[in-house]
């Protein structure tokens, strides 16, 4: 097998996160005078912080100075943070440990390639950190998906070239990001979303090292 790194997403592979997220931008939507819904939420799905807040102000008919806007993004961060504080290990979304388990056992590496800048802090508090070989987060990159930055750094980091690694992402953009990095991708979630992945399955409960075997 010519496989030696596989490479995460943190929301919506590992652990769902998404709904805390959901959760704070709501509150920033109904602080600034409007219902923000689940429907507009798929619009903010693997992208930056900033970008996500931008889309929610053009949702919400307004227009905010840079200043506010620092403001704004900083507030819906304190809340989502307060949720993930209470975020416990059962969290931990089906067949991940046992998949990292099998990666450790075959000896590839794994690494994290999230755009989340709590991405360290979810880990610590998920008790997973220790299963990373490598961590590359929103601290870590200037690019955001579907640029393949944060993916590229993961093998760089790793010491293995984009052919030895695979991507695991739910988001359409991090399936892009991937194939613009030359690396297969696994797609978590719906096939119609992550058509341009190699593989799409519904998570890692029917994923395994035999599967990795065969990309």
């Amino acid at each position: 097998m010519d496989i030696k790194g596989c490479i995460f997403d943190l929301d919506g592979v590992v652990v769902d996160t998404a709904k805390y997220h959901y959760l704070a931008w709501k509150k920033l939507g109904a602080e600034l005078g409007f219902d923000f819904t689940e429907q507009d939420n798929e619009r903010l799905k693997g992208v930056s912080r900033m970008r996500s807040l931008d889309i929610l102000l053009e949702i919400g008919g307004l227009t905010i100075s840079q200043e506010e806007k620092e403001a704004a993004a900083t507030k819906k961060n304190e809340w989502y943070l307060e949720f993930i504080h209470q975020m416990q290990p059962d969290e931990i979304l089906p067949g991940v440990l046992d998949f990292f388990n099998q990666l450790k056992e075959n000896n590839i590496k794994i690494a994290l390639g999230s755009a989340s800048k709590n991405a360290v802090l979810i880990l610590d508090i998920l008790k997973i950190k220790d299963y990373f070989d490598v961590i590359v987060d929103g601290n870590s990159v200037s690019k955001a998906k579907p640029d393949p930055e944060v993916f590229t750094q993961g093998a760089e980091k790793m010491g293995l070239t984009a052919a030895e690694c695979v991507v695991f992402e739910d988001a359409e953009a991090g399936v892009e990001a991937a194939k613009n990095g030359g690396m297969r991708c696994v797609g978590i979630g719906e096939q119609d979303v992550l058509s341009l992945a190699d593989v799409v399955v519904s998570g890692f409960t029917e994923f395994n090292i035999e599967n990795l075997k065969a990309l």
